[in-house]
């Protein structure tokens, strides 16, 4: 009887290492272990403490709010690209592209902001920026000096096109730069991201 006593306590003894050995082993890893008293899972400490330190901090939450303070900032601070196209021999038509440059570059300096204009021209449109035939040229002289973030860009093709019909030089003013193509000049332009607004 005795002996039976003995025999009983060792497998007791022995199911209790067991036990204890899978514990220890579970915490280890960091996962759960069974509790002996009832078999339901109990989590350890050590992977509760994981679980904490993997959760937001006040100070991990503070650095987020000042890196979307930080990028608002420079997202207020980068430059606009605008195309202004003008196609047509049309005073009225000159005029609105050069107020619409006016109005653009008032409405971001306004607001702190970098923006550059492109005022394109093409076909009838190059007389905007002919020497000879220019209804604006006064006012391009004057935004010339007034408005540095508005440039002209005169397109080659129809100056070519324009002395062989009339045979002679057509001179563009010199506040204007010529292109090859204003049409290709558009284009460009917006295979890199500038707005286009024809007015």
């Amino acid at each position: 009887m005795i002996r039976f006593q003995h025999i009983g306590k060792a497998v007791v003894m022995a199911a209790i290492v067991v036990l204890v050995s899978a514990s220890f082993s579970a915490a280890e890893q960091g996962g759960k272990y069974w509790a002996p008293a009832d078999g339901q899972p109990v989590p350890h400490k050590a992977s509760h403490a994981r679980q904490q330190a993997a959760k937001p901090t006040t100070a991990t939450r503070k650095h987020s709010a000042f890196a979307r303070m930080e990028d608002a900032a420079a997202a207020k601070k980068r430059e606009h690209h605008l195309i202004l196209q003008v196609n047509t021999n049309d005073p009225a038509a000159m005029n609105l592209a050069l107020n619409n440059a006016t109005n653009v570059t008032q409405y971001y300096k306004d607001a702190g902001e970098k923006v550059k204009i492109e005022v394109v021209t093409f076909g009838p449109g190059l007389h905007m920026l002919r020497e000879d035939t220019s209804p604006v040229k006064t006012r391009i002289e004057e935004m010339a000096l007034s408005t540095p973030e508005v440039s002209f860009k005169a397109c080659g093709n129809t100056q070519e096109k324009m002395q062989k019909a009339e045979n002679k030089d057509i001179p563009i003013v010199r506040q204007a730069e010529v292109v090859k193509s204003g049409v290709v000049r558009v284009m460009e332009l917006q295979e890199l991201g500038w707005a286009y607004v024809k007015p």
